[in-house]
């Protein structure tokens, strides 16, 4: 199983980004989900899509994140709107409930002015 995020980057407050993650190695109907970790504190859930695209996000993130897929490519993505600084993490996507032998090296989305 391979995951490969992107994506990520450098963003004032306010901005947009598409986050992306590749699947492959696996068959694509799974709950993917994105996770993020910010400096010194611990992963935590972002949002999750089924496969039938039944989505859910945290309840702080909502109105800004938004997940989909495109299953004809394997991929998931995350549109994050409206960023602001404490949004700074790396973001990861997952099978949901993660599998922890399924972890990529993330995208690094920074939130700065």
């Amino acid at each position: 199983v391979q995951l490969v995020e992107s994506g990520g980057g450098l963003v004032q407050p306010g901005g947009s980004l598409r986050l992306s993650c590749a699947a492959s190695g696996f068959t694509f109907d799974h709950v993917l989900g994105w996770f993020r970790q910010a400096p010194g504190r611990q992963r935590e859930f972002v949002a999750r899509i089924s496969i039938t695209g039944v989505t859910s996000v945290t309840n702080s993130l909502r109105g800004r994140f938004t997940i989909a897929r495109d299953s004809a490519e394997n991929t998931v993505h995350l549109q994050i709107d409206g960023l602001k600084p404490e949004d700074t993490a790396v973001y990861y996507c997952n099978t949901y409930p993660p599998n922890t032998n399924n972890w990529g090296q993330g995208t690094q989305v920074t939130v700065s002015s």
